[in-house]
């Protein structure tokens, strides 16, 4: 299994566009100009949600590829090869988590505010959100093919956006940020539960194709 999950995560980060790292700068500096010290969440919700996205485009070049042909000539079972999909999901949420660490270091920095609250609902969701992400979209792939599993994190967005807004025309962010944090311990077993099922349905998915 080790030699898949070394596979799936060099795939993760060779597939990582360098434009996307200086967007992802003038992202951050644009959120600082407009959310203050709150720009590290929000860089941190966008992070996490494109992690969520490149894991599932990296599967989705398998699929392309017709990985079960392969797999039938190797020592290797469906269960093992879907698990190491979602534990290879688990070791990129590092990147994750030092991405919000770093993304919420520069307002503080900038506006000399370290507030914990923020920083711990970040890191949270820098958690949660990929494994939502790809808990939903993995067993479509499996089952429906990448298109279903691409429209279905395009959709995943518009939520997103809109839960966002309403608290940027209203409450304001600081009520978000305690919104969020009431709901992050059931978020992240529902995440968890999530993950794990998505397992077991990706299994069924697999094992269909031939």
């Amino acid at each position: 299994m080790k030699g898949l999950i070394y596979k799936d995560i060099t795939i993760f980060f060779k597939g990582i566009d360098k434009k996307m790292v200086l967007i992802a700068v003038g992202a951050i500096i644009l959120l600082m100009a407009n959310t203050g010290v709150y720009a590290g969440l929000f860089a941190s919700i966008m992070l996490a949600m494109t992690i969520g996205m490149q894991n599932v485009m990296c599967f989705a070049s398998d699929e392309k590829a017709g990985w079960k042909k392969y797999q039938l000539a190797m020592p290797v079972n469906t269960v093992t090869v879907v698990t190491s999909k979602y534990v290879s999901v688990i070791c990129t949420l590092a990147v994750s988590i030092v991405g919000s660490v770093l993304f919420n270091l520069l307002p503080s920095i900038a506006f000399r505010e370290f507030n914990v609250i923020v920083w711990g609902v970040s890191v949270a969701v820098s958690l949660i959100v990929p494994l939502l992400w790809t808990g939903i979209c993995l067993p479509l792939t499996y089952w429906f093919g990448f298109r279903s599993a691409q429209t279905m994190g395009l959709i995943a967005v518009i939520p997103m956006f809109y839960f966002v807004k309403y608290f940027e025309d209203g409450a304001g962010f600081s009520a978000m940020t305690s919104s969020i944090c009431s709901y992050l311990v059931v978020a992240g077993i529902a995440a968890i539960a999530l993950f794990l099922i998505s397992m077991l349905i990706s299994v069924m998915g697999y094992n269909r194709k031939k």
